[in-house]
């Protein structure tokens, strides 16, 4: 009875240091971004649109695959939320980087977020649950990667974080994607939940 406890918890581990060096790799790649740019925020530096996105993404990452205004073959077909209802993935170019992980940009278009990123650390391969090797990123005007609450901006706080992960990451039925992200930055990145 332990052995499959201790290989969740390792798996876990593993999608989460995957999720974590996705997450400083983008961050990275956003300020040098900004820099070749030699602009003062990301807006200023052309980060304004879908096109600009999926140039971003080319330009700053080694990609191996990209589906243009697909999820197939880049992303699973078939996505499960934690309480095993389907998710609702939209669609635009996607990619496969050469460490295996999707990702699919998406232009945001609210007063404080420039986009959101779609990453499933693992690609393709199983077990395509969001909150497990599925995650939702926001990438908010003023630079900061955080979670996603409606006319908020970044940094959200631990309490912002922690309802929308118990409404939209643990809620019944359908749920949006957010909140496992932002439960992961408040528990010091780890899969508490």
């Amino acid at each position: 009875m332990t052995i499959p406890t201790l290989m969740q918890n390792h798996q876990r581990k593993v999608y989460v240091t995957q999720l974590h060096k996705v997450y400083n790799e983008l961050s990275q790649a956003l300020v040098k971004y900004q820099n070749d740019k030699n602009a003062v925020n990301l807006s200023e530096a052309g980060l304004n649109s879908q096109e600009s996105l999926n140039d971003f993404v080319n330009n700053y990452f080694k990609t191996v695959q990209k589906c243009d205004n697909s999820l197939t073959t880049c992303f699973s077909d078939d996505y499960k939320s934690l309480n095993g209802a389907g998710i609702d993935f939209a669609v635009s170019t996607s990619y496969v980087l050469s460490n295996g992980v999707s990702i699919r940009p998406f232009k945001k278009s609210d007063s404080y977020k420039i986009a959101s990123f779609g990453i499933d650390v693992n690609g393709r391969q199983g077990p395509n649950i969001l909150g497990r090797d599925l995650f939702f990123i926001v990438l908010y005007k003023n630079g900061v990667l955080d979670d996603y609450v409606a006319d908020a901006n970044a940094p959200l706080t631990e309490d912002q974080r922690e309802s929308v992960f118990t409404s939209d990451c643990m809620g019944s039925g359908e749920v949006s994607g957010w909140g496992c992200f932002g439960k992961l930055l408040n528990d010091n990145w780890e899969m508490t939940y």
